[in-house]
């Protein structure tokens, strides 16, 4: 876990929204019209929805997103010509962990 990375990660004020929007997935954002209902990615969502909810250019969405996910917060899959993202609560997990026990 590269917890330098993860705390640049939620430096950003959308970047941490866009974390905490994926908690509640189907509250924040609604059906993922083309998510395959046998995908197997529960929570899924896709980058357009992401970004028509902040309002920032799908290319400043695109790059956030990869940063979190290099960061181990996201995990993504895509579908056809859609990628989606879900919030990795594994290392979320390991994350809180390292904070409650080193910090």
């Amino acid at each position: 876990m590269d917890t330098l990375m993860i705390f640049k990660a939620l430096s950003n004020d959308t970047r941490l929204q866009i974390l905490d929007w994926l908690k509640n997935p189907d509250e924040n954002f609604g059906p993922q019209l083309f998510l395959p209902t046998d995908a197997n990615f529960k929570g899924g969502i896709c980058v357009g929805s992401i970004q028509e909810k902040t309002g920032l250019a799908q290319s400043v969405i695109s790059s956030y997103l990869t940063l979190m996910k290099k960061a181990g917060l996201l995990e993504s899959r895509r579908f056809g010509q859609w990628t989606y993202y879900r919030r990795n609560e594994e290392n979320i997990c390991k994350f809180a962990e390292y904070i409650k026990n080193e910090i």
